[in-house]
């Protein structure tokens, strides 16, 4: 079958050689994919910069699909039903799962003592084959697949296995209330749709801090919202602090994670010479930004070594730090009706669909920022 192939840092190529994937497990279920999206975390992939991820890999978390094949034990969902499949691997089971943590999940990638198990993320994340490809196994088929609404636009569907939930759960975890303040860092797909999101929480002024003047028109437009260069600040958080009367905002998101630019040490540091789990300067600014007493909220993604974080600032101001991958499962029927309420519109955000034929000019164009790309689809040629 067609699928993308991990060939290394910056390569990736279209293979049609790749095995069929099967049944391994009766609660196993085969998936043909219908949509597919490159991620701005599998740009870390694409970098280099998270470990273990090997040679032949197939990268694609955010995936939807019709299911053709299912396990013995497979009872909530059948063949033929098209199906959204969080990023998230979760048995259902485990401590975790029975509190909706469903991006913890103890048993999907039982041999970390961090990661949950992930769809095409590296083996730091399970070795889990991801939705690049023409078809994927997908575990757990009673748990995660979500039967898609028959009113549902499929190109709607896809951006709820992650996009969209993330987001949602930024702006959750940033626990807003009526009128807060809520700083976004970066631009990209989750920050824009966390930027959509906190309005959906009571938030009074939104702000987005990106470097990319294409990002920040789009984010501004679709969010309604605020937006500043930080190339054109000399320091995002003394400016955060003349815009609050010098007390910080209420909430900051950090949507931005391992690949962070605006600081010459992290850089170096995270992305250069790999010394720690990514750069972490949007990290700073969040923390620097917020009021005293209140709530950071992460979502951006650093690997899972250390990372110089200012821990004194935290203590000293009084600082709350929240911080998960999305619990897909959990969120999903509150976005299906946000989105069939129009409070969402997920697949506005879509720039660019690319046959998985062309995986690798996709990469290329979305590492790149070119064509001012927001967020890409791959297309399967079966679809």
């Amino acid at each position: 079958m067609l699928a993308m192939n991990f060939r290394g840092p910056f390569r990736v190529r279209a293979d049609y050689d790749q095995p069929y994937p099967e049944i391994e497990h009766p609660e196993d279920a085969i998936v043909r994919v219908l949509r597919s999206c490159i991620c701005g975390s599998d740009l870390h992939l694409y970098h280099g910069l998270v470990p273990d991820t090997r040679v032949g890999s197939t990268f694609g978390h955010e995936f939807i699909g019709e299911i053709v094949e299912v396990g013995s034990s497979v009872e909530d969902v059948k063949v033929g039903d098209k199906v959204m499949v969080p990023f998230n691997i979760a048995c259902g089971k485990c401590a975790f799962c029975k509190q909706e943590l469903y991006g913890n999940c103890h048993e999907a990638n039982s041999q970390s003592t961090a990661a949950g198990g992930i769809f095409g993320y590296s083996h730091t994340a399970g070795g889990y084959n991801g939705g690049q490809a023409e078809y994927v196994r997908v575990p757990y088929a009673d748990v995660g697949p979500t039967v898609i609404p028959e009113w549902m636009d499929l190109d709607d569907a896809v951006l709820l296995t992650d996009v969209v939930p993330t987001g949602y759960q930024a702006a959750e975890m940033g626990g807003i209330q009526k009128g807060d303040t809520v700083v976004v860092f970066g631009a990209g797909p989750i920050g824009i749709m966390a930027a959509k999101c906190a309005w959906l929480f009571g938030a009074g002024r939104v702000i987005v801090i990106d470097q990319l003047d294409y990002r920040l028109e789009f984010v501004k437009k679709y969010a309604q919202c605020e937006v500043y260069n930080f190339k054109s600040l000399e320091d995002p958080a003394v400016f955060i602090k003349k815009q609050t009367d010098s007390l910080g905002a209420d909430v900051c998101i950090d949507a931005v994670g391992a690949e962070a630019a605006g600081n010459t040490m992290n850089t170096l540091l995270g992305r250069k010479l790999l010394l720690q789990g990514g750069s972490t300067t949007a990290l700073h600014w969040a923390i620097n930004s917020v009021k005293k007493g209140g709530i950071v909220s992460i979502v951006g993604v650093y690997g899972p070594t250390d990372a110089l974080v200012p821990i004194g600032n935290v203590l000293n101001k009084g600082i709350t730090i929240r911080a998960n991958q999305a619990s897909v499962k959990r969120l999903l029927p509150r976005m299906i009706k946000h989105v069939e309420s129009g409070y969402l519109d997920p697949k506005a955000i879509i720039t660019h669909r690319i046959p998985l034929e062309e995986v690798a000019e996709g990469y290329h164009i979305f590492s790149r920022k070119l064509d001012n790309c927001i967020k890409p689809v791959l297309i399967p040629p079966s679809v």
